[in-house]
C-alpha cells in the first residue's frame, strides 16, 4: 500500500512568500545592485573614489579597535553603558574607536572615545532611509557601498569587539573570522561580548558545524574569546599587542 504523503499545514497551503518593500517613493529604486545593470562602466569610477576617499581619511587612526553591534541598542539597556566603558577604556589606552557611526552600540562605543578625549570614528552608510551619524563622532566618513565601508572597518583594525546584534552585527563577525581563518588578514583578537548572548549561537556551531559535520576545523573556534566586564576585553586587546611587540624586538 502506497505511503500516503503528509500535507501541508492549511496556513501554508497556497501561501504566498513575503518580501521586504522596497523603501523610499515608488518612482525610487533603492537596490544598489540595479545600479551596475544600469550604469556598470562609470559605476565603477564612483567604486575606486570612495575607496579612495575612505583610504584618505582613516590613514592616520591606527591603532584601532573597531566595535560591531546592534543599532536598536537603547541608552538605558546595561549593553550600552558597557560598549561605552569599553570604548572609553581602549581610548584611554590610545586606540581610535571605529564604528559604523550610527545609533544604538555604534553610539554608545563613539561616545565613550568622545569622552575619553581620543579620535571617535563613525563609518557611516548612505541607506534608502535616513540614517544619522551619532553627536560622538569626531570623524566622520561617508559610504554608499557597504563593502568598502567593511573594508575599511578591518584594514585599520587592530582588534575587533562584537557587542550583540543581528544579522547586520552577524554578517560583519562571520567575515572577520572568515578572512582571519583564511589568512587574508593578519590574525588579532576577536571578542564576543556578553557570554549569555552568544553561548546557545556557540554551541550550534561547535555541536552541529564542527562536531556533527566538520564544515570547520576545531581550531576555527579559537579564532574568537568570550569575555563579560570592559576589563576583560581591555585586558586582552592590551596584553595581545603587548606580547606581540615582545616578540617583535
Amino acid at each position: 500500500m502506497p505511503t500516503k504523503r503528509k500535507s501541508k499545514p492549511a496556513e501554508h497551503r497556497g501561501a504566498k512568500r513575503h518580501f521586504p518593500k522596497p523603501l523610499g517613493s515608488p518612482d525610487h529604486n533603492p537596490f544598489i545592485a540595479n545600479e551596475f545593470r544600469e550604469q556598470e562602466t562609470w559605476r565603477m569610477f564612483k567604486i575606486m573614489s570612495e575607496f579612495v576617499e575612505g583610504f584618505d581619511n582613516l590613514k592616520d587612526i591606527r591603532p584601532a579597535v573597531t566595535i560591531f553591534g546592534s543599532a536598536r541598542t537603547r541608552p538605558e539597556d546595561p549593553d550600552y553603558e558597557l560598549t561605552r566603558k569599553i570604548a572609553y577604556g581602549l581610548s584611554k589606552k590610545g586606540y581610535s574607536i571605529l564604528t559604523g557611526g550610527g545609533p544604538g552600540m555604534m553610539e554608545a562605543a563613539n561616545l565613550g572615545a568622545y569622552e575619553a578625549g581620543g579620535k571617535s570614528v563613525g563609518c557611516n552608510i548612505e541607506l534608502p532611509f535616513e540614517q544619522h551619524v551619532n553627536p560622538y563622532v569626531n570623524l566622520p566618513v561617508s559610504f554608499h557601498y557597504f563593502f568598502i565601508r567593511k573594508v575599511m572597518f578591518l584594514r585599520y583594525a587592530s582588534a575587533v569587539v562584537v557587542m550583540p546584534g543581528g544579522f547586520g552585527t552577524l554578517d560583519e563577525m562571520f567575515e572577520t573570522l572568515t578572512l582571519i581563518q583564511t589568512r587574508k588578514i593578519e590574525p588579532f583578537p576577536v571578542i564576543l561580548v556578553d557570554r549569555d548572548y552568544w553561548q546557545k549561537g556557540l554551541d550550534w556551531i561547535r555541536e552541529t558545524i564542527m562536531r556533527e559535520h566538520q564544515y570547520i576545523d576545531r581550531h576555527d573556534m579559537d579564532l574568537f574569546e568570550l569575555a563579560d566586564s570592559h576589563e576583560e576585553v581591555i585586558r586582552i586587546i592590551t596584553d595581545y599587542h603587548r606580547s606581540k611587540k615582545t616578540k617583535a624586538k
